[in-house]
């Protein structure tokens, strides 16, 4: 699958903005940790789940083959809450195009690679989407259980 990255941001002020947003620990990623912790699971944070391949899970339970993506509603294309940009739209349409191409060849990967993932969106309830998380990896150390 072609991913190509979509040209520069407009301004400076865009791309201080861009710059300035958190790639990991982001108030709905740490929420889903701090539950996920609470339940007793043990995780990696902001790990690469396959080596040589450059994309970063938000929690991977690395023996379960486990990964976990925390996605944000405007820059992964939420169908919920994502909402057009008032300027540069064609910069921002494509940005989130490449976004979704990305994810949606990270999860075929993964996959392919005998990984269970966990997508989870940044308005989702923390309760909820740890309680899924917590509902995969339990799924898969009984599987792993089941096979040793």
């Amino acid at each position: 699958m072609d991913v190509r990255r979509p040209t520069r941001a407009a301004n400076e002020g865009t791309r201080k903005s861009m710059r300035s947003n958190k790639g990991r620990d982001t108030r709905p990623e740490l929420a889903i940790r701090r539950r996920v912790h609470a339940a007793g699971l043990r995780y990696r944070v902001s790990a690469r789940p396959l080596p040589g391949f450059r994309r970063t899970a938000d929690l991977v339970f690395t023996r379960l083959r486990v990964a976990v993506f925390v996605d944000g509603c405007f820059w992964h294309g939420c169908p919920e809450h994502h909402t057009v940009a008032a300027t540069n739209a064609a910069y921002w349409a494509e940005k989130v195009r490449a976004n979704r191409a990305r994810d949606k060849e990270t999860t075929e990967r993964l996959l392919d690679e005998g990984w269970r993932v966990v997508r989870i969106w940044e308005h989702e309830d923390p309760d909820a989407a740890a309680a899924r998380v917590i509902a995969e990896v339990r799924s898969a150390r009984e599987k792993d259980e089941k096979d040793t």
